[in-house]
């Protein structure tokens, strides 16, 4: 008899934020962080439209960073068809002539999951704002709620547009380094800590295991405790060294790759969990799954209540039979409680009634792994035997991660 590997199945999960245009030195240190700001002058090109500014007007100039937003070169992003339940009809695709690896922040207006979600929990009302936001300042490192960004009122199929990152509120372009552009620039270091990510990846105070909790995640389990020093652009916008607009007379220097990998590219999240078999006691029926995030600087899975992770272990014969076999879901909490079938009546008179009751209907389930967490799960499978060794098992394989 043997051990089948036990595989983790990994649903779509996080993206983090940006960071485009050069600007200069005087550093103003602002926080605990080391921000700066600087201004430059102001120059002849604006962006009347805000945030609703089409990303094709950026890419004209900055055309090696456009190409890796729109199109997500030199990734493996993919944006496979999936359905909202295994009993639903209808298969979800992005639109025809999207491309199958752009990112996560070209497609945020047009990604149908989320469109069909808004559709069936909340009859279209326009909710999923950080899809489309208005031009915003940093929060705090230190802030203790995060509201949700104003929405725009235009150019929503242009989701998270190259303005919705560095547009400032009063109409500059924001980057990390000075350079002369044809626009108003203003250096804000900021962009490149995980504060420019907060307004978006994170909403509410913070509740541990709950969902939308992503920066805070971050900031309280891995930045704070010391785990590491590595911001959301560290690990989803790896660096490269290259002219940030090609046709002007500017310097290379190191530039963030507007990928922003995360759920939707399986070296991301192959990366975040391990998972090792152990067994306590030779004649014994009990193993223990240790499942450790050593890869990720927030929990998996985070962000959405439906984003998942399964750990399915299976119990197979010489002749591949299947002994036994058990399946554990992982998956944030909807609101401030665990996900439960005894408050289904409740959900019906409740905000959020069919997404909370989507939640509680799959019923109470695996908290997700925080950063750094090692968590050690407790099976003893049931055969028909009495005792595994009667079935004569010979060893427990380490599990492999797919």
């Amino acid at each position: 008899m043997r051990w089948r590997p036990l595989h983790l199945i990994v649903l779509p999960a996080l993206a983090g934020v940006a960071s485009l245009i050069d600007t200069a030195p005087n550093h103003t240190p602002q926080d605990s962080i080391g921000f700066s700001r600087v201004a430059f002058a102001a120059q002849s090109l604006t962006f009347p439209d805000g945030a609703a500014t089409s990303s094709e007007v950026c890419g004209k100039c900055h055309k090696a960073i456009y190409k890796k937003y729109s199109e997500g070169f030199g990734s493996d992003l993919s944006w496979p068809s999936m359905k909202t339940a295994p009993t639903s009809a209808s298969v979800l695709a992005l639109p025809a002539g999207t491309s199958g690896s752009a990112t996560a922040h070209a497609v945020a207006g047009i990604d149908p999951f989320p469109l069909d979600a808004l559709e069936r929990e909340s009859g279209g009302k326009q909710c999923i704002v950080c899809h489309f936001p208005q031009p915003f300042d940093y929060p705090e490192l230190a802030v203790r709620k995060i509201e949700k960004p104003a929405a725009r009122n235009e150019n929503h199929q242009a989701g998270i547009t190259c303005a919705s990152c560095h547009l400032t509120p009063d109409g500059r372009i924001r980057g990390p380094y000075g350079v002369n552009a044809p626009h108003a620039t203003v250096q804000d270091s900021a962009i490149q800590t995980s504060v420019a990510c907060a307004f978006c990846h994170a909403e509410g105070e913070r509740v541990i295991s709950k969902q939308t909790q992503t920066f805070f995640e971050w900031r309280d389990d891995f930045y704070l405790p010391g785990l590491g020093r590595q911001h959301c652009q560290d690990c989803h916008m790896p660096k490269t060294v290259r002219k940030l607009a090609e046709d002007f007379d500017v310097p290379e220097r190191p530039s963030a790759r507007h990928l922003w990998t995360g759920g939707h590219s399986l070296q991301r999240t192959r990366g975040a969990l391990a998972l090792n078999i152990t067994q306590p006691d030779k004649g014994s029926d009990q193993v223990l799954l240790h499942i450790t995030n050593i890869g990720a600087g927030h929990s998996v899975p985070t962000g959405s209540n439906r984003r998942a992770v399964y750990l399915v272990a299976q119990v197979v014969g010489n002749n591949d039979q299947i002994l036994a076999t058990r399946e554990w879901m992982f998956a944030p909490w909807f609101g401030n409680r665990p996900d439960d079938r005894a408050f289904l009546e409740a959900d019906k008179n409740g905000p959020a009634p069919i997404g909370a009751g989507q939640a509680d209907a799959q019923g109470p389930h695996e908290t997700i792994i925080r950063a750094g967490e090692a968590r050690v799960i407790s099976w003893e499978p049931k055969t028909s035997h009495r005792h595994l060794s009667d079935a004569g098992v010979a060893d427990l394989r380490p599990q492999s991660l797919q």
